[in-house]
């Protein structure tokens, strides 16, 4: 029997709960599976308080949960040990922000295939149009020499989340490229079809804009022109809820998640281990990466937005703790020292999820969790009436509080050696 110490805080008390269950070791791999989705059942059962809400609510809240172990042998060489609580691949939610990971991977992927003598993530990268809805950018006010490029846009998207960001990368990878890149890498369940924050028909994010890339002293390295996308998008019937609102009145009818962008749990959870230790993952699911830009969104996944000059960020709207769902919440405090979170989180329809690899250094613990959560009791989509700070973050808090603080109880062969992911968090560029 194995026991774990779970930290339950009530205002500024801290409770020392002692929780114990029994983890069978268990013959078939069926039993195996079962043992392990029971752990983080019986962690929560063990805080009714926080949790109680989550476990008698599975059909409203549609709670997923993923929890990885990393263990490691005698040569720091990493090993996963999945935990999982009501995880469904079928069951629908909608990513948000959380698709932004895999086209920032992809986008850094992309101009390594292109292979051009000059042409890198600092290139200056201009985005011209071609259509009546299509935007320009010529400058970033934002970047240290006002220049856009791949780099910038992947800093913004890893540190605040920014919308304008990825549809920029978007058109630079085009639908087709993003899709058949990840179903070629066994993520077949994931669509990305659309930009962010915009609403365009169909047809129209279909088509990427016009793109040039230049280097510092004003040399055309490369054009890509606009690209139409050829797809054919997986038939899916998706709708969810009792209506939702158009043009300021309410729709009495389901809303259409149908042609809306898809990521798994299961998906979302893998791509990020892939980023973190691409050498534990199978050779399909590495992506085409050089060291350095392993270490460039590593960086920029953890680093907190004050920490960061180019972009300069307004502490009151973008705090440390800004976009750490998992751990931090709703918390407008200093990040805890000693602890770094490599994430991307979203939310949008009323929908959260968080996917975090969270690292205490103090304690020399580090672990994998993904989550989502639904924060939408009335059913009412495109209200902006979701319980996003009643529910949502609260949950994610307890939960990568709860985890992190199991791990601390787990016994563990060898001790992990973190030092890889001590980041020197200048601003100085990585090349």
């Amino acid at each position: 029997m194995n026991k774990a110490f779970l930290i339950s805080k009530t205002g500024n008390s801290k409770k020392l709960i002692v929780a114990a269950w029994t983890c069978c070791i268990a013959i078939s791999s069926t039993a195996q599976n079962q043992s392990r989705d029971e752990l983080l059942k019986t962690l929560m059962e063990s805080n009714p308080k926080q949790f109680s809400h989550i476990l008698n609510d599975q059909s409203g809240l549609q709670v997923q949960i993923i929890y990885s172990e990393i263990n490691r042998d005698k040569k720091n060489k990493v090993q996963f040990r999945d935990h999982f609580y009501n995880v469904d691949d079928q069951r629908y939610f909608y990513p948000a922000s959380t698709v932004k990971l895999p086209i920032a991977i992809l986008a850094l992927e992309k101009i390594r295939e292109l292979a051009i003598p000059g042409l890198d993530r600092n290139s200056t990268m201009i985005t011209g149009a071609a259509g009546e809805r299509q935007t320009e950018v010529f400058n970033d006010p934002s970047s240290a020499d006002g220049r856009p490029s791949i780099a910038h846009y992947i800093k913004k998207i890893l540190l605040v989340s920014d919308n304008d960001a990825f549809n920029r990368l978007y058109e630079f990878l085009g639908q087709e490229y993003i899709n058949n890149r990840l179903h070629a890498m066994g993520y077949t369940d994931i669509q990305i079809l659309h930009r962010l924050d915009i609403s365009l028909p169909e047809a129209e994010n279909r088509w990427t804009n016009p793109l040039r890339f230049y280097d510092s002293t004003g040399k055309l390295l490369y054009e890509q022109p606009a690209v139409k996308s050829k797809m054919i998008y997986a038939n899916r019937q998706t709708k969810m809820g009792k209506g939702f609102m158009r043009g300021g009145q309410l729709v009495n009818e389901p809303f259409d998640f149908s042609a809306k962008n898809r990521m798994t749990l299961n998906a979302l959870h893998n791509i990020l281990r892939s980023i973190i230790f691409p050498e534990a993952m199978n050779a399909s699911q590495r992506f085409r990466l050089a060291p350095d830009d392993y270490l460039f969104l590593r960086k920029y996944m953890s680093m907190m937005p004050g920490e960061s000059k180019r972009p300069a960020y307004d502490s009151t709207n973008a705090w440390d703790t800004y976009v750490k769902f998992l751990y931090y919440g709703a918390e407008k405090n200093k990040s805890e020292p000693g602890i770094r979170i490599f994430n991307k989180p979203g939310d949008a329809y009323g929908f959260m999820i968080d996917a975090a690899y969270i690292v205490n250094f103090n304690n020399k613990t580090d672990c994998f969790i993904s989550a989502v959560i639904h924060c939408n009791s009335d059913g009412i989509y495109n209200d902006d009436r979701y319980e996003y700070k009643t529910i949502g973050l609260p949950f994610m808090k307890a939960l990568g509080q709860l985890i992190m603080t199991y791990e601390q109880t787990r016994v563990r062969k060898k001790q992990p050696d973190l030092r890889s992911f001590l980041v020197n968090y200048s601003d100085v560029e990585i090349r």
